[in-house]
């Protein structure tokens, strides 16, 4: 027998368990090969960047251990991040590329991870209760930069190498080259 999960709207995700959302979450193991094979069966074949960072957002905040706050901060503008999907409280709303550790992540394009929020100068304190921080670049199957990914403790040196690149290659697999299959062409079209 196949096991075959449904989400709320009907739709099939064959390979996961076959239980309610919320029962499979809580019986998740705390692992990120266990997270980025349900992401990628929840994201297989969505073309939506929103829809992707909602599902993601959800999956990494109940799927791994010591995540107080998860979510996308995206690029609305030059030089300008603002909120997107992510679970947790209150997040900070608009954020410049100019302040804060999203904003460095952004920036400069590249993974930053901060053991101790309080000793980052330009931290930005969007909650009392974050002691730890990640931040993961998101960039399109163009390279566009689209978003950061921003993931909050209430830890001390939670994150490592090993959280960076296994987020790293989460992203990569939902939104970088070859994330989503190219447009089909109707029957008897011609190639280009």
């Amino acid at each position: 027998m196949v096991n075959v999960c449904r989400c709320f709207f009907g739709r099939v995700y064959p390979g996961l368990p076959s239980l309610s959302p919320k029962r499979y979450i809580r019986r998740m193991t705390r692992s990120y090969a266990t997270v980025e094979k349900s992401i990628a069966a929840l994201v297989a074949g969505e073309d939506d960047a929103v829809a992707k960072m909602a599902t993601i957002a959800c999956e990494l905040f109940h799927g791994m251990d010591g995540f107080d706050w998860v979510g996308f901060y995206r690029v609305t503008g030059p030089e300008m991040l603002k909120i997107g999907p992510y679970q947790g409280g209150h997040g900070c709303l608009t954020i410049p590329f100019s302040r804060g550790v999203c904003g460095k992540a952004a920036r400069d394009r590249e993974t930053v991870i901060v053991a101790d929020v309080h000793a980052f100068a330009d931290h930005i304190a969007c909650s009392s209760t974050t002691l730890s921080e990640i931040v993961v670049p998101v960039q399109d199957r163009d390279g566009a930069l689209i978003a950061v990914l921003d993931i909050d403790s209430d830890r001390r040196a939670h994150f490592d190498a090993d959280d960076a690149r296994a987020l790293e290659h989460i992203l990569a697999q939902a939104f970088g080259p070859g994330s989503v299959p190219p447009p089909t062409r109707a029957e008897g079209q011609a190639a280009d």
